[in-house]
């Protein structure tokens, strides 16, 4: 939910995205190896489900100091216990690791098909650069939000006001390839 309102609040009214819950409870097996693979397979699951072209999102959190883990595996981290439980165990890993080890950034791939069996999808990557906290900071947000210090901001990513996150965030970068990509203008809204 979190991912969808923020991808429709960066297109906004000219574009109207529709979530594949509308279309099926089922969600594909993720089983790509790298957030390219990933975010394509939901895309031309999501083609093939409703029937429309597809945009979808494989996003996570790369973390230097631990190889570039959680990686695709973000969301489950914690063998699917939630956010919290993600934040923990992210926080343990990193236990006594200093500041300046704890670089880290979230990674977010669009994969936009016009069928589920287009042989050109069309590929985004927006990264966005920062490190990890010693313990969480912020309201806003969700996922690893609370612990991701964003440098050029001075805050946590989730003391960020949702309209500043999505002006700056991994998937705004993303979207804003895509937008330019599809020549919709910065102000086409």
């Amino acid at each position: 939910a979190g991912k969808l309102k923020e991808l429709q609040a960066m297109l906004g009214a000219s574009v109207q995205l529709r979530s594949i819950g509308e279309f099926s409870t089922v969600e594909p097996d993720e089983t790509g190896l790298s957030f390219v693979e990933n975010a394509i397979l939901k895309a031309r699951n999501a083609a093939r489900i409703s029937g429309l072209p597809a945009l979808a999102d494989d996003s996570g959190l790369a973390v230097d100091y631990l190889g570039g883990a959680p990686g695709i595996y973000s969301a489950r981290y914690a063998d699917g216990q939630g956010d919290a439980a993600n934040n923990a165990k992210l926080l343990d890993a990193l236990n006594d690791v200093p500041a300046e080890q704890r670089g880290a950034q979230f990674v977010c791939v669009l994969a936009l098909v016009r069928h589920a069996d287009d042989p050109l999808p069309i590929l985004c990557e927006g990264l966005w650069h920062g490190r990890i906290l010693t313990a969480a900071s912020g309201e806003h947000g969700f996922g690893y939000d609370p612990l991701f210090w964003v440098p050029e901001r001075n805050c946590s990513s989730a003391e960020l006001t949702p309209a500043d996150k999505n002006q700056i965030s991994h998937r705004a970068r993303a979207m804003a390839i895509l937008r330019q990509r599809l020549g919709l203008s910065p102000d086409q809204q």
